[in-house]
């Protein structure tokens, strides 16, 4: 029996209990299938074909850009390869990109006052040198319209250097690394200022525009430039496309002069020779090739059906366009691969999914989220304007990778309050493996931020940096072997829980306000 005074509270105590939110009286926990992620598990670590995909999209296929024959190809094989499983793939037009362009040859030597081989890549869509090409190099870091005058007449047939020296880096620290329990506890904590929406930079793209030009009507046969200083050097090459104002995709537009990116130790050799005062000649044999046939492209799309609420949706993605000095493994073959791997897995296990499972491999990534942005829009709304399709409604979320090939870690929440506690219980099966971290804070840049803009749950897992930021994004050293076998297992497993438990959770997963319109 309780004591006296027990006894007289508890008439107040069992009204408090009546009175208080369900919420308060009993927080919902969220069910988490332990039975489905023992199978997934299996499937994932027993019976892996993600390196084998992985080998496939860039051993054999190599770099993907936007409408290259390489992404053609890579993009049959995703249906092949998913059809193998009995997933149907198709290919969804989403508007005009431009025409595709590939480097078949390059071979690029100083040819005195010694003769040495130069480490460097053409930008893409610009055009080869129609065989060998040798002519002097004559430095002009043109940074400014002041600075035209002072090259009058002195470019004709030459190789400009375009770039000024800049310092090159020793290592003292290892160029990969994994994420400790200080810096996840700094990313779960870390909560800094909204990004300011990014605005186009006319003034320096019109710039640009006149020193071409300026190079082209100065009789220049090329132009030559270092490797950015944001990724470590050692003879690594970051290169990309012809910025704006340097030349475009487009068919009718007059290509600009061949364009070559440098490793910084060739680039800085060639430079100092020329101080002192030595007459330095270049040879260049480039072949690129331009692909008109269509200037249309498409996201590469499949889905595994559900039940009931099969109108709604689970989505997860990867872009898979690449930049072409390497064979785009950590950016983001790794990414594709754990995706196809993830619909695989679900599909090979039989495991029941309520909504219906949408993946999406997007292209036009690398100039500005073209593809996804233009899926968004066409399905779920627009974000200039906030008007919304009737399928908005129907999306729980959207997963995606493309942080390199690291392994997950957690998950940023982008501001999403209410999923944390949904999102802890996934990942308390996976926090053997690392999996422990959630982030209130936005990650930006990839292919989740379009949903996001439409007020959509979109998000990006947590990944161990390794050497992505250092070494492999956007440079020549983005190769299959960058990328650790037991990080891409065990990011499919995880990615599959997540799309499995969304797919099947009663109700749809919670929603930030919708933002507002872009326009002002």
């Amino acid at each position: 029996m309780l004591p006296i005074p027990i006894r007289r509270l508890l008439p107040a105590v069992l009204l408090l209990v009546l009175v208080l939110p369900l919420s308060a009286q009993s927080p919902a926990v969220e069910p988490v299938d332990l039975d489905a992620i023992a199978r997934i598990k299996d499937e994932a670590f027993e019976r892996s074909q993600v390196m084998d995909t992985l080998s496939y999209l860039t051993d054999l296929h190599g770099p993907r850009l936007t409408n290259s024959p390489n992404m053609h190809a890579a993009a049959a094989y995703v249906r092949e390869r998913l059809g193998e499983s009995g997933i149907d793939v198709r290919f969804e037009p989403w508007g005009t990109f431009g025409r595709g362009w590939a480097n078949e040859h390059t071979a690029l030597h100083v040819t005195s006052p010694t003769r040495w081989p130069v480490v460097g890549f053409p930008k893409a869509w610009t055009p080869g040198t129609d065989g060998p090409l040798a002519a002097e190099v004559v430095a002009a870091p043109i940074a400014s319209d002041d600075d035209f005058a002072a090259y009058e007449g002195k470019l004709k047939g030459r190789w400009v250097l375009l770039s000024p020296e800049r310092p090159v880096r020793s290592l003292f620290t290892a160029p990969a690394r994994r994420h400790t329990d200080e810096s996840l506890a700094q990313i779960a904590t870390e909560v800094p200022a909204p990004s300011p929406r990014a605005t186009p930079a006319t003034a320096a793209t019109e710039f640009r525009a006149r020193r071409m030009k300026f190079l082209v009507d100065q009789g220049a046969v090329g132009i030559i430039e270092v490797s950015p200083a944001d990724r470590n050097d050692n003879l690594t090459v970051r290169v990309q496309g012809p910025l704006s104002g340097e030349g475009t995709r487009h068919p009718d537009d007059p290509p600009p002069l061949p364009h070559l990116v440098l490793a910084a130790e060739h680039y800085h050799r060639m430079l100092r020779l020329l101080r002192l005062g030595q007459t330095v000649t270049f040879e260049a044999d480039v072949r690129n090739r331009f692909f008109d046939d269509s200037l249309e492209a498409y996201n590469i799309v499949a889905e595994l059906p559900g039940t009931d609420p099969a109108g709604e949706l689970v989505l997860l993605g990867a872009h898979f366009d690449s930049w072409h000095a390497g064979t785009g493994a950590t950016d983001n073959a790794g990414s594709v691969a754990v995706v196809m791997e993830v619909m695989r897995i679900l599909k090979a296990t039989g495991l029941p999914l309520r909504r219906t499972v949408r993946m999406v491999l997007w292209t036009g990534e690398e100039q500005g989220l073209l593809g996804s942005r233009a899926y968004v829009r066409e399905h779920f709304g627009d974000p200039e304007t906030m008007t919304l399709k009737p399928e908005h409604a129907k999306v729980s979320a959207y997963f995606n990778q493309d942080n390199g090939a690291g392994g997950y870690r957690g998950v940023y929440l982008q501001g999403n309050e209410a999923v944390a506690p949904i999102f802890e219980a996934w990942m308390r099966p996976f926090a053997n493996l690392g999996m422990t971290t959630l982030s209130i804070r936005d990650t930006m840049s990839t292919d989740h931020v379009p949903f996001n803009e439409v007020g959509l749950p979109g998000f990006q897992f947590i990944q161990d940096p390794m050497d992505y930021g250092t070494w492999t994004h956007h440079t020549q050293q983005d190769l299959y072997e960058r990328i650790d076998p037991q990080d891409m297992r065990k990011n499919v497993a995880i990615m599959a829980s997540f799309v499995y438990h969304a797919a099947n959770r009663d109700e749809l997963l919670p929603r930030r306000p919708l933002p507002a319109p872009q326009q002002p």
